[in-house]
């Protein structure tokens, strides 16, 4: 599927960040992808506890498969 098209699609989409941890393979890499600026994420809250809403799309372009 084009690129372009998911890019305008997903968004203004977003996923938590436990499921973006499961998508993208670990939290470990989640952490990585975050910091390099490869996810965007924001925080409902700056507690402890605030809700993250990871951007769809960036989550989706860094998935991996396990097998």
């Amino acid at each position: 599927m084009n690129d372009e098209i998911l890019k305008i699609v997903l968004n203004d989409k977003f996923f938590s960040k436990d499921e973006s941890v499961s998508i993208v393979g670990g939290l470990r890499r989640f952490t990585e992808l975050c910091a390099c600026g490869k996810i965007r994420y924001a925080k409902s809250s700056p507690a402890q506890n605030g809700r993250w809403r990871c951007n769809a799309y960036d989550v989706l372009k860094n998935a991996s498969l396990n097998l």
